[in-house]
């Protein structure tokens, strides 16, 4: 029987189990907590492997549940993903659409950038997981959707801003395109190379597009189709 020492400086004896320090005991996550941790993994593991290489087993094991677990709360590795995707889709539009706050055009171009690729920057694993684009979700909730989304949004910008110059408000739709899908596949390619730093990105993206759009013809025509 081990022997402690007391107030006097004498030794005792304890019983065994008193001496033995008692492990902590291991806090039960809640319903919700246990969703949240589910979710948060997934993110990361269809971020680095995207959806046809990720697996319901590794899931489990990274939150060290059964896969019964998984299961319970969302039916299967589809429903999983398809959790993280719209997450990710509402939290990119939600951060693009906020940012648009500025009555210049130049400005709100330049807040769209940055704001796209304040995204990037920080919540690279959410990011990675919309530009894989898996063919489960072609035709809803992908990175192709949320662009479309802001296309549109800057597609009302430009319908007033063209009206106002005298171009045909029709070519908004496409130059709104142009110009969202020029910034997503920047920042695409950004993503791998981080550099330059993002606001240096943003002001060549918003140079190139501005300048280009500030002395646009009304009725531009090919040149090789001038020469016939």
């Amino acid at each position: 029987m081990p022997e402690v020492s007391d107030e006097a400086g004498g030794r005792r004896a304890v019983p065994a189990a008193a001496a033995k320090t008692k492990p902590p005991s291991r806090v039960r996550m809640s319903a919700a907590q246990r969703r949240e941790q589910l979710i948060a993994i997934g993110r990361q593991l269809f971020a680095e492997r995207g959806f046809d290489a990720t697996s319901i087993e590794e899931v489990a094991a990274r939150a060290k549940v059964s896969k019964p677990v998984v299961y319970e709360h969302f039916g299967g590795k589809e429903g999983l993903y398809a959790v993280v995707v719209d997450r990710e889709v509402r939290a990119l539009l939600d951060r693009i659409t906020t940012a648009l706050t500025a009555g210049h055009p130049r400005e709100l171009l330049e807040q769209a950038a940055m704001a796209l690729l304040g995204y990037i920057e920080e919540e690279t694993s959410g990011f990675r997981v919309l530009v894989r684009e898996s063919p489960l979700l072609s035709g809803t909730a992908t990175f192709s959707s949320v662009m479309n989304d802001v296309a549109h949004q800057v597609e009302h910008i430009l319908g007033a801003e063209f009206k106002s110059r005298g171009y045909d408000p029709k070519l908004a739709e496409l130059y709104s395109q142009a110009l969202v899908g020029m910034v997503a596949l920047t920042g695409r390619w950004w993503l791998e190379v981080r550099k330059p730093r993002k606001e240096t990105v943003a002001a060549h993206l918003v140079n190139m597009a501005w300048n280009g759009l500030s002395h646009l013809e009304a009725k531009p025509t090919l040149i090789t189709a001038r020469r016939r």
